[in-house]
């Protein structure tokens, strides 16, 4: 019993570090945001600028705990714009998928190999890190609903620079 017990705490303690890596380094992500910021820019509602960029595709400030195609200003494909008439509100995790693969993140959700994002550009690594500086800059972001289970939008165009 003794070993049991033990075995199953010093799995859980060594489990915890690698889940807090995975959460994602916002500090870092301020840095990968520079590929996307030649499409994306982040931009407060008072007209502040947190990361000055392109306007290819949507501004992502409050990204997360936002329904999907509905960032004010940006005429989103028709894969996005029927994720979010479905309620699709965009979480840390499925960002971090739309982010690796945007047009099959839609694929996936929907089901229909026909829909295609704006979004050419995939991101090869750090989905994580530039997914906490999206969290960070989005006051909503606790308000997004847990992913398990939950078919949650790809907010288009997620933080890397790509072709919305």
């Amino acid at each position: 019993m003794k070993t049991s017990i033990l075995a199953t705490l010093a799995a859980t303690l060594l489990a915890v570090p690698a889940f807090a890596q995975d959460a994602g380094d916002a500090a870092k992500g301020e840095n990968e945001f520079k590929k996307c910021k030649a499409c994306h820019m982040i931009q407060a509602p008072d007209g502040t600028d947190v990361v000055k960029g392109g306007k290819t595709g949507p501004n992502l400030y409050g990204v997360v705990g936002r329904k999907a195609g509905t960032a004010e200003g940006f005429k989103y494909s028709d894969a996005l714009t029927k994720l979010g008439e479905a309620g699709e509100v965009w979480t840390q995790e499925d960002l971090e998928a739309y982010i690796t693969d945007p047009n099959k993140y839609v694929e996936d959700k929907v089901g229909d190999k026909t829909l295609k994002t704006k979004m050419t550009f995939k991101m090869a690594k750090n989905q994580p890190d530039v997914v906490a500086f999206l969290a960070k800059n989005s006051p909503d972001a606790g308000a997004a609903p847990a992913a398990e289970g939950a078919a949650a939008p790809a907010a288009e165009g997620a933080a890397a620079p790509a072709a919305n």
